[in-house]
């Protein structure tokens, strides 16, 4: 038998027939498996949760099907309520998958403490001022008083209370100064 018979044989049509509703029978089937099994169309909607507590987010979220991930703490945001929500993902608004995890940023206690520096005492208002806002803190109140250095920073308090290096404060705390005047005692 010659291959051209072959090819325009019945037997072998009924055999590419076969197999080309064979492939659709099965592309079919897979994709309406798909379609069930991936909950294909089905969305929740991700909940706002900035400013709301924990336990707000957390039965917010278990209302829509969702899972809540706390990551960490971010820098304390004063604008919302402590240990509220202050960042999600995804974004409020967004059509998810049933269970997905909505990752959510804590708003600390506080602003986080920071050491005082070394090395501050005896150096230039000018010098020290910079440094101490690179960390954060607020400058107060400059007093004078008579040294023969001008501007030379002599002491540094808190609320009246003298500051030495390692002593740590709330970032944003004001830290007043004590300069000389250039003046002899």
């Amino acid at each position: 038998m010659s291959l051209i018979k072959f090819l325009t044989s019945k037997s072998f049509l009924k055999q590419i027939v076969l197999a080309v509703v064979a492939v659709f029978v099965l592309c079919f089937v897979l994709l309406k498996w798909l379609n069930t099994s991936t909950n294909h169309g089905d969305f929740e909607t991700v909940p706002d949760l900035k400013g709301k507590s924990i336990d707000v987010a957390q039965v917010a979220l278990e209302d829509n099907n969702l899972v809540m991930k706390i990551q960490d703490s971010a820098n304390y945001n004063p604008d919302y309520p402590k240990f509220s929500v202050i960042e999600q993902e995804p974004i409020a608004g967004s059509k998810v998958k049933e269970n997905r995890k909505i990752y959510i940023t804590l708003n600390p206690s506080g602003y986080r403490k920071m050491n005082i520096p070394e090395g501050l005492i005896d150096k230039t208002f000018r010098q020290v001022k910079p440094t101490l806002e690179a960390l954060g803190f607020k400058i107060g109140k400059t007093t004078y008083v008579n040294n023969i250095g001008k501007d030379i920073v002599l002491k540094l308090t808190h609320k009246g209370k003298a500051l030495k290096p390692g002593d740590k404060l709330e970032k944003t705390s004001v830290i007043d100064f004590q300069l000389g005047n250039g003046k002899r005692p």
